[in-house]
């Protein structure tokens, strides 16, 4: 598989007004210690059922005798702040470890450690990378962080985690968020991205507190699923593009926007196995090709159904419309039963 998005914890020391995920928060005595032993506890069995390898072949890029090459994927180790106090040690520091040597002899992979940056020191520099974390992605360089409102505040920060990353003897990344070139940079490196126009992605989606907030400005033409961390290819699981997504109860989603239902749970079954049973079936077929209108046409959703399903009101009260709620409504009005059914055929021929 090229790319998989891990969500470890939900604990964050942040809470932001543009997060796509409302779990995304602070938590304190009881709750914290709920969120992490809820992570510290499913982490080794997401990850026994993680891809046997973390490698993929390479479909735009063939040799002269018409061989695809293997190449390196990743995964990304998210939030949350995977670097919480509360989470670093029981969490994430075992992840990684446990990540580096399911894949040490089988091809590899690129552990990439996503952060807001705010918690980054030398020391804990030096932890990542000596447990072999291949990238430190921040991810809050935008203005909906509070204290990084504008670009003199967000020139300065990115100034003051660069001067501690090279002195950890990292270098800059020269890849943007969208690039997937992972294959072509030796690490360790480092990059910085945020919810900006500029860069990775510019229109909000309809989720969490962006959406409560009425921040979301995308329109029916903003098809999320065809872009990169979307839906498209995610089944193709050897091949180049295939990317999922998993929340810490092991839920896996075809995109880190997130249907409204998983497509299995990584607690119960291996993830190529869950992706497998799915190839073929046209309503993740159709995701799989970007173009989440055709989802219902066996189910009786006509592309008409489904975009008139895509209207809504925002929370705000203005007239909205975007392929990701008429996705929504789908599952919620249809495709919730036969998600089950598919679930326990799958779990009927393992036992």
């Amino acid at each position: 598989m090229e790319s998989i998005y891990y969500v470890m914890a939900w604990a964050c020391h942040r809470k932001c007004r543009h997060c796509y995920e409302d779990r995304f928060r602070p938590y304190v005595r009881s709750e914290l210690e709920a969120v992490v032993a809820e992570a510290e506890a499913n982490a080794p069995r997401i990850i026994a059922n993680l891809p046997d390898r973390m490698t993929y072949l390479d479909q735009d890029d063939p040799a002269p005798d018409g061989t695809l090459p293997e190449k390196t994927g990743r995964i990304v180790l998210s939030g949350g702040e995977a670097l919480l106090e509360a989470t670093r040690r029981r969490v994430t520091y075992p992840v990684i470890e446990a990540l580096v040597a399911k894949y040490r002899d089988a091809g590899g992979v690129r552990v990439v450690l996503q952060t807001t940056g705010d918690l980054v020191t030398l020391e804990i520099i030096g932890d990542l990378l000596a447990r072999g974390v291949w990238m430190i992605s921040v991810a809050g360089v935008d203005d909906f962080h509070v204290g990084l409102e504008g670009t003199e505040k967000q020139t300065a920060f990115k100034a003051g985690l660069t001067a501690v990353f090279e002195a950890a003897g990292m270098r800059p990344s020269g890849r943007q968020a969208p690039d997937r070139a992972w294959h072509q940079e030796d690490g360790p490196v480092y990059s910085f991205f945020g919810a900006t126009p500029e860069s990775w992605i510019g229109k909000l989606w309809p989720r969490g507190r962006a959406w409560q907030n009425g921040l979301s400005t995308a329109t029916i033409a903003d098809n999320f699923c065809a872009r990169w961390s979307g839906g498209m290819n995610f089944l193709n699981h050897p091949y180049a593009g295939s990317e999922v997504s998993i929340e810490p109860d092991g839920s896996v989603y075809p995109c880190c926007v997130k249907t409204r239902l998983p497509v299995g749970n990584l607690l119960e079954e291996r993830l190529t196995d869950i992706l497998d049973s799915l190839a073929g079936d046209p309503v993740y077929e159709a995701i799989n090709a970007g173009k989440p209108e055709r989802m219902g046409l066996t189910l009786g959703w006509s592309v008409e159904t489904f975009l008139e399903k895509a209207r809504t009101t925002s929370p705000t009260g203005k007239p909205y419309a975007n392929l990701c709620i008429g996705c929504d409504r789908f599952h919620a009005e249809v495709l919730a039963p036969v998600i089950e059914a598919a679930r326990m055929r799958r779990l009927k021929e393992t036992v």
